[in-house]
């Protein structure tokens, strides 16, 4: 275990957290709120930790997937209690379960809260919550792989492998920089275009930077209590698409700035993610067409739930708790499917999905024709057996970690839907879930037991389970 090179990247994320403090202090001094003391007490401290591990370079750069995975998942924690600070200090949330909790669930883009009324909130708290979702949406370690000349030992791809969501993650670009440079364009050019045509339908500058935040992130903050509710038609319909757009793989728009728009509309993954939200939409706007005055705003608030559900945003402009079973069933299983690999989404992926689906049908096949010999293919090419092997052992944790997790909830003695789709969004990264849970209710009613095992879900959720289980492997801290 290459301890120096650990503590040399927990040192950047304490600095480059410093930094992305910054602007949330800046909205407190523009607005004269007397929380710029927390966050210049939080920034102060990040930057007593972070500098002494920073000042000398270790000389072993040699990092493997081992020390990939514990860094990802030590930073995470590190960046998630130092983000916790600001709202403990300025006594917004007092209690350092439910500050971990708030925050936790802003950097994994999740958005469950905790708080009754957000309005109540200075504008700076307001900010840096939604700004959460913006930065863990592409990952912090891969803002530090831009900022960093750092090579040595391929560990560079470790680390964007561990932080990046989905089955397998590729260099887009012969260079890890570059590719963490080219990523990060991509998704500030997507976060600016979508900043101006919410400015554009007269939306305050505030509340348009949040919730561009909240829908690049995936993440789900709201700055008003009914979520986008109260915005208009327009509003509702742009966060819709875009919340759509963050959900597909980054590769398909990386493929389309080289100009190979053909390479790009073969994207299998995207393709099922699109007709899965077109069908979910279509079903659920039949369901609830009575509940609004016409069909229009009824297909409008479906899209956008689905659109919220399936890439997990988590944002809402209704109630759809109380829509008919058949809708609400069908969000529950959009929170199980989750948005694109290589998106700023949760969930399990589609392209897991997809491929779960095509081994069940190939083992059929195989019971059927004990000769046949199939290869199993995803976007044109054959799945090998390591990808395979990876996406069975994810499942079988995944499951675990859900039912584990149900059952401690449960000992809080709610009903099951709501112990249930409280560990489903959070596990999944989405949010609301239902009953006690739903888009018009908070997770505070919890005990600070599950709010630390929702915490554990949320993490476990946006780093795709395994860098925080190796934590807790014995053999993790052995030196060989």
């Amino acid at each position: 275990m290459n301890y120096s090179m650990i503590f040399f990247i927990i040192g950047w994320v304490f600095i480059i957290e410093a930094a992305l403090m910054a602007p949330s202090a800046l909205v407190a001094l523009l607005y004269s709120e007397r929380s710029i003391w927390a966050f210049a007490a939080a920034i102060g401290l990040c930057l007593l930790l972070g500098v002494p591990l920073v000042r000398k370079q270790p000389a072993n750069k040699v990092f493997y997937a081992k020390e990939g995975c514990v860094t990802v998942a030590l930073s995470w924690i590190v960046m998630s209690l130092m983000g916790a600070l600001p709202f403990v200090f300025s006594g917004v949330i007092p209690s350092i379960v439910d500050a971990m909790f708030e925050t936790v669930s802003g950097f994994t883009t999740t958005g469950a809260s905790i708080l009754k009324d957000v309005e109540v909130l200075p504008r700076c708290m307001l900010f840096w919550r939604s700004f959460t979702h913006w930065i863990g949406g592409m990952g912090v370690l891969v803002f530090l792989l831009c900022l960093l000349p750092m090579s040595g030992g391929g560990y560079s791809m470790n680390l964007m492998k561990a932080e990046s969501p989905g089955p397998s993650v590729s260099k887009l670009v012969p260079k890890v920089r570059s590719t963490a440079k080219l990523l990060y364009g991509l998704y500030v050019a997507l976060s600016l275009l979508e900043l101006t045509l919410l400015l554009l339908g007269s939306m305050p500058l505030l509340d348009a930077l949040c919730t561009t935040f909240g829908t690049a992130g995936t993440g789900g903050f709201g700055i008003k209590n009914s979520s986008i509710g109260e915005y208009s038609a327009y509003i509702q319909s742009i966060v819709t698409i875009f919340m759509i757009l963050f959900g597909i793989n980054f590769n398909v728009y990386f493929l389309l700035y080289m100009r190979k728009p053909k390479e790009a509309l073969r994207c299998e993954e995207a393709g099922w993610y699109l007709a899965i939200i077109a069908a979910s939409t279509l079903i659920i706007t039949v369901f609830i067409r009575n509940s609004f005055p016409d069909l229009a705003t009824a297909f409008r608030h479906a899209a956008f739930q689905v659109g919220s559900i399936i890439t997990t945003t988590g944002f809402s402009t209704v109630d759809f708790n109380v829509w008919p079973a058949v809708p609400r069933a069908i969000l529950v299983l959009l929170m199980f499917i989750g948005a694109c690999a290589g998106s700023t989404g949760g969930g399990i992926k589609v392209s897991r999905i997809v491929l779960l689906f095509r081994t069940m049908t190939r083992e059929i096949g195989q019971i059927i024709h004990p000769h046949m010999v199939k290869k199993l293919k995803f976007e044109g090419r054959v799945v090998g057996q390591e990808v395979l092997r990876s996406v069975n052992a994810f499942m079988v944790a995944y499951v675990l970690i859900f039912a584990v997790s149900t059952l401690f909830v449960c000992l809080d003695g709610f009903d099951l839907v709501t112990s249930f789709t409280s560990v489903a969004a959070t596990l999944n990264n989405i949010g609301p879930g239902l009953e006690l849970v739903g888009p018009a209710s908070n997770f505070s009613c919890f005990s600070d037991l599950s709010k630390i095992v929702l915490i554990f879900d949320m993490l476990a959720g946006r780093l795709e389970i395994f860098p925080l289980l190796v934590l807790f492997f014995r053999d993790t801290w052995k030196k060989f």
